[in-house]
């Protein structure tokens, strides 16, 4: 199975956002507030999102952003999200992902990579420690109403 990774383009946001909603269950993502994040995140130039084709048809993604932090003058790459269609898992098409992404923060001198999984998503935590990354931590979140 051949697969391609490139950066995203328009004709990609669909499927794209389907694999958000579908696979990371967040289903406050659609078609339009895609479109403009995106867009806000290339005019920033610190965000990626790769996409990976078989037969020009997208199957996977993940998205990444060059971080800062005290004490790490280039900072570290944070990978936001990665997923796989369910019907393309366990061929390899996340692990090449996560080594594009790896060669993509070696490009920028980056020699670390973050990232978050919820609790439950246990099999997106096989595949990370399969892959190299280490449970190392925990991320906390907390939504501020704003009225």
């Amino acid at each position: 199975m051949e697969i391609k990774i490139r950066e995203i383009v328009a004709n990609d946001y669909t499927e794209v956002v389907f694999l958000w909603n579908d696979l990371l269950e967040i289903r406050n993502v659609n078609d339009e507030n895609f479109r403009v994040t995106t867009e806000k995140m290339n005019e920033d130039g610190n965000y990626k999102t790769f996409v990976a084709l078989f037969e020009n048809d997208v199957v996977g993604f993940v998205t990444v952003v060059q971080a800062l932090a005290i004490g790490v003058s280039i900072g570290y790459l944070h990978i936001q999200a990665l997923a796989v269609k369910k019907e393309f898992q366990h061929r390899g098409i996340g692990t090449k992902l996560l080594r594009h992404t790896e060669n993509y923060a070696k490009e920028l001198g980056i020699s670390s990579i973050i990232l978050c999984s919820g609790f439950k998503r246990t099999d997106a935590h096989a595949f990370y420690e399969h892959n190299g990354y280490d449970k190392d931590s925990y991320c906390f979140d907390k939504i501020i109403n704003l009225d």
